[in-house]
């Protein structure tokens, strides 16, 4: 049964109370328990009076069931979207780091089989649905099937948010064993968003990358909706100076999508790795070369927008082996941004002869 679950506000009413959506990354510190961690994170979103939109989890699916309890404990109930992914921590803690979104005004909440899966917001003259935790029902499909039904799920579940398939802008897919099944994966989303008339008029720009979820199922997805209200709002795709468009090679996304509304602008860039600009794969047995290239894309991604990597409010980094991290902390170093807020976590990328993979989100204010 689909209910609409709107405890903090009546149906309807979020955009009677402004806010502010903000992102913030916490990773353990030395010694520190999984409940202590939650705990902090806790603490840190009441300083701000924010609730959270959706937590993205990176650690040991084995100790799911017990994080996600003590989310629950730490928060007093759990009435948010949590995806949680087997991305392994490049140490030996059981959690890489925890990214939140979360919202200072009201929030809707969205109940899919009884579980809360989307938290709805209006920001900036633009309603929004921040959706995560989905995965298909029967996990005895086909794979190419477990993705179809995963995104017709999405496209429920926007439906009781007011919103379509269509607003969507922004996509995480955690693909168990994606080695072996990208080029399935693929023609599966490029089918049903062949259906679909993005109001963008772009494909969302998204992450694909090899992780394991709690469920055991092929795929868990989290997404990103925007439909603007005010013309002061709109969502528009950004092309990468360094790169070709991800579809000329048969992967159906964005390189990234930026969203300027009457609160500012943000920006989400795409899982960027080591593509040269005719698609093909650079440096393919050399760790740091594929690092420093990567971030060059980035960067000049983040500058054709007028942003800088002082902009990012979230960062992931991809590694396709654990031990690759210490080379990403050289880079960080020796560029002087040690303080970017990214969580390093030991995933799978979408190619056996790419060996790191990075996703950002920028913001700036006007």
């Amino acid at each position: 049964m689909l209910v609409a679950n709107t405890d903090a506000v009546p149906p309807g009413k979020a955009s009677e109370r402004a806010g502010t959506s903000f992102s913030l990354t916490i990773k353990p510190l030395p010694g520190e328990e999984i409940s202590a961690l939650c705990r902090r994170l806790a603490a840190q979103l009441a300083e701000r009076a924010a609730t959270p939109l959706h937590l993205l989890v990176f650690g040991q699916t084995a100790a799911a069931a017990a994080g996600i309890a003590t989310l629950e404990e730490s928060f007093g109930r759990r009435d948010f979207p949590v995806t949680w992914v087997e991305g392994a921590d490049c140490g030996s803690k059981p959690i890489a780091g925890i990214q939140a979104h979360a919202f200072t005004g009201a929030v809707e909440r969205i109940e899919w089989n009884g579980r809360v899966v989307g938290s709805v917001f209006t920001e900036g003259g633009a309603r929004q649905c921040l959706v995560g935790g989905l995965a298909p029902a029967d996990k005895t499909l086909a794979r190419s099937e477990q993705t179809r039904q995963t995104l017709e799920e999405l496209q429920a579940v926007l439906a009781l948010a007011g919103l379509e398939l269509a607003d969507t802008v922004r996509t995480w897919f955690f693909l168990d064993n994606i080695l072996s099944w990208y080029d399935d994966f693929n023609r599966a989303r490029t089918k049903i968003y062949s259906g679909e008339k993005f109001r963008t008029g772009s494909l969302p720009a998204s992450t694909g990358v090899g992780a394991k979820n709690p469920a055991g199922t092929a795929l868990a997805l989290a997404a990103w909706a925007f439909r603007p209200l005010e013309k002061t709002a709109r969502a528009e795709e950004v092309a990468s100076p360094l790169q070709c468009p991800a579809p000329a090679y048969g992967s159906s996304f964005s390189r990234a999508m930026e969203m300027p509304t009457a609160a500012g602008r943000r920006l989400h860039i795409s899982g960027t790795a080591s593509i040269a600009p005719g698609g093909q794969t650079l440096w393919a047995d050399d760790t740091r070369k594929q690092v420093e290239l990567t971030m060059d894309v980035v960067e000049a991604i983040l500058r054709s927008r007028g942003f800088t990597f002082a902009d990012l409010t979230r960062a992931t980094a991809y590694f396709r082996h654990a031990a690759d991290a210490g080379i990403f902390s050289e880079w960080l170093a020796a560029n002087r941004q040690e303080q970017m807020p990214v969580v390093s976590a030991q995933c799978d990328v979408c190619r056996d002869d790419l060996l790191f993979e990075l996703e950002a989100e920028a913001e700036r204010g006007f």
